[in-house]
């Protein structure tokens, strides 16, 4: 019996050493040291930044150029650039995403702010790639109000072949809570740019309201996260559901203050999950779910103009709420716009400051 007990304890201790050594090829789960460099040099204004399919990162600059960069040189090649596009105050090309099959669909959306006959606006348009340009322009969204601030502008494509426009108010608080407005709210509609039957409201673009300058916008988790800029108080980080109403200019962060209440139960307000006080100025945010940056794996990171940081908002198991927040990069590469992860993990942040550029940020190798 005891040679039995013997035996069966050294078959487990085996077995154990074996999943050890099947292990360590496994992800390293402590935080490893980071290294941050310049990949380019000299851009103006970039305001988008997308990982394409072709192994580049896509670039909007608010002047009007769309450029790809090479991630191993650096080097920018030119695509076209936009003649529309009038750069005023915070306003020019903004933002940009490629279509999910981009070899079968080679469709680049673009949102953009140019003069018209009613005043400055806002479009957003689908180009085709090919030959290393763009051609082809489609208008899919036009006529929504433009202004030299809180223009939003963030787009996004879902797996359900949906596209999403964030929008500003336009410097009109009144336009965020008129649901016939196209301002001051997160848009949805077909690629084609017609209007997706199962929308809140029957031939309308919106898909919730309330929104003061949402400027990130990411799906993950099969959610869709946004950031939104406050006034003086309250940056935002939302979870973007159906209908909701997101309080703007009514509410300010959380339903807290006299009188937001009320308008939160009777307005069907969905609160937020972060927000800062004083404002911290959000813009780009992307989802981080790679292993080469293990502490940064199941994180929102989001790019700041204010203090010029990264924001790393670890969230909870279900994601639906921020665990922890960290911060790096304070004052070292001048404010942030946006970020884009590439497949292996090495994230990319632009910044827009005037002379700006795009760091590169991985996992430092012995």
């Amino acid at each position: 019996m005891k040679y039995l007990l013997f035996t069966c304890c050294l078959t487990a201790l085996s077995f154990l050493n074996s999943c050890e050594k099947d292990n360590d090829d496994d992800p390293p789960s402590e935080p490893v040291a980071l290294r941050d460099s310049i990949l380019v040099n000299n851009l103006s204004h970039p305001w988008e930044i997308v990982w394409g399919p072709d192994d580049f990162i896509w670039m909007t600059e608010r002047s009007g150029k769309i450029s790809r960069v090479n991630p191993a040189t650096g080097q920018v090649v030119p695509l076209i650039t936009i003649n529309e596009v009038v750069a005023q105050g915070e306003g020019g090309l903004l933002g940009m995403v490629l279509h999910p099959d981009f070899n079968a669909n080679p469709h680049v959306f673009v949102a953009y702010n140019y003069n018209s006959n009613d005043g400055y606006r806002e479009k957003v348009v689908r180009y085709t790639y090919a030959n290393n340009t763009l051609t082809s322009p489609a208008v899919i969204v036009d006529n929504i109000q433009a202004a030299g601030i809180h223009n939003g502008c963030r787009l996004l494509i879902t797996p359900d072949l949906k596209l999403f426009i964030t929008t500003g108010d336009a410097s009109n608080t009144a336009l965020a809570q008129n649901a016939t407005s196209l301002n001051g709210k997160v848009l949805r509609v077909n690629l084609d740019g017609s209007i997706p039957a199962d929308n809140p409201t029957q031939g309308s673009r919106v898909w919730s309201l309330g929104h003061r300058n949402p400027q990130g916008l990411v799906f993950a988790n099969n959610r869709l996260y946004s950031s939104e800029h406050g006034p003086n108080d309250n940056d935002e980080i939302n979870i973007i559901e159906k209908g909701r109403n997101y309080g703007w200019p009514n509410v300010r962060g959380a339903c807290n203050e006299q009188g937001e209440q009320s308008f939160c139960n009777t307005n069907n307000v969905k609160e937020p999950i972060q927000t800062w006080t004083p404002t911290i100025a959000v813009s780009g945010m992307d989802y981080y779910d790679k292993d080469q940056i293990p502490q940064w794996k199941n994180s929102l990171l989001v790019a700041t103009l204010k203090n010029e940081r990264l924001m790393q908002l670890k969230l909870n198991s279900n994601q639906t709420a921020v665990d922890s927040v960290a911060e790096y990069f304070t004052g070292k590469y001048g404010r942030m716009r946006d970020l884009c992860i590439s497949p292996d993990g090495t994230v990319y942040i632009c910044t827009s400051k005037g002379n700006d550029v795009i760091v590169e940020v991985k996992a430092k190798t012995n």
